[in-house]
């Protein structure tokens, strides 16, 4: 009897998950986080938590179509708009253990520049974030990274 009965809440479980997974629609998951970017300061503000604490939510509506990076060392570099954001994607949840400091460098309505620097153990990085008005949103344009 013990049996059956435990056969039978199995069923019932399997019934339920079935059914909840099927009214949530194929494509439910594939909706993309919609992140606050109506002010550069969200939008940066969003930018450091990307790149610093591994936040993934709106990492695409964070960059604008025509993003790049450059990191000025011995073997300058130079990243495209869809390999950021891949890289982003992979590094979800992981945190850098740093101190972060951000400074606006220029401002307008349509335009910002900030400095962010975060600070490491041994070593220092310096990462100037240019931020635009698209539209109602703000997104990162360019992002030119040194260290020291």
């Amino acid at each position: 009897m013990k049996t059956l009965v435990k056969t039978f809440a199995a069923v019932a479980l399997i019934a339920v998950s079935t059914f909840a997974m099927a009214a949530e629609g194929p494509g439910a998951k594939a909706t993309k986080a919609n992140v606050n970017l109506s002010t550069a300061d969200f939008a940066l503000e969003h930018y450091v938590a990307v790149t610093t604490q591994g936040e993934s939510a709106g990492v695409e509506q964070l960059f604008a179509a025509d993003f790049n990076q450059k990191i000025q060392a011995s073997n300058a570099q130079n990243h495209s708009r869809s390999a950021v954001v891949k890289l982003l994607k992979k590094q979800k949840g992981e945190k850098l253990n740093c101190t972060v400091s951000t400074d606006i460098i220029e401002e307008s309505a349509d335009y910002m520049v900030a400095k962010v620097t975060l600070e490491f153990e041994n070593f220092t990085k310096t990462d100037l974030v240019t931020l635009e008005r698209v539209g109602n949103d703000w997104k990162v344009s360019k992002s030119i990274n040194s260290y020291k």
